[in-house]
């Protein structure tokens, strides 16, 4: 073959990989949380299901930061950047590589730990949490009710019972007060 022949034939190839390339890089940067870099609830989602599947020990839970909504009105949104990308970095620690990390949106995160008992458990995540943020100067509050959910203790072991039944514990910690979980 001449080196023209490979030259016509090749340059679509290696265009089509580039291309293709670049359509993944797009793909897993959409599964990413731009500000807090975890997993968006997309990206979550489907390892989540698989992780419940697998491991029978396995711990869903949900974080919602209480009175977020007062950081941004008193300090500004950079404050509240600022306490989002805290709250996914203790959550991320918390978990260590026996889970994964989500921020399903706002002020909401979700995790999946696949063996609970190799974590500093939900008291030390609390406290974690609960740690005030140091943004420009100022020293903001920060507090989060946490819901949880045993696999073993769901009828059916699927990802959205567990959510369910984290997000009523959640709430039953909210109704409890703030900086509670349950």
């Amino acid at each position: 073959m001449d080196t023209y022949t490979l030259a016509t034939a090749g340059l679509p190839a290696l265009g089509w990989a580039l291309h293709g390339g670049l359509l993944w890089r797009r793909l897993a940067t959409a599964r990413r949380d731009p500000l807090t870099g975890l997993h968006t609830r997309a990206g979550w989602t489907a390892r989540a299901e698989r992780l419940i599947a697998k491991h029978p020990n396995a711990l869903v839970l949900l974080v919602d930061l209480d009175d977020f909504k007062a950081v941004n009105d008193t300090h500004g949104h950079a404050a509240g950047d600022a306490v989002l990308t805290a709250t996914a970095d203790r959550l991320t620690a918390w978990c260590g590589r026996h889970g994964i990390a989500a921020r399903l949106g706002g002020d909401e995160f979700a995790a999946v730990v696949t063996d609970p008992d190799r974590t500093a458990g939900l008291f030390a995540l609390w406290s974690a949490l609960d740690s005030p943020v140091t943004h420009d100067g100022h020293v903001l509050p920060v507090s989060a009710s946490v819901g949880h959910c045993h696999r073993d203790q769901l009828p059916v072991p699927t990802l959205t019972d567990a959510l369910s039944a984290a997000d009523a514990a959640m709430y039953a910690a909210k109704g409890h007060g703030r900086r509670n979980t349950h």
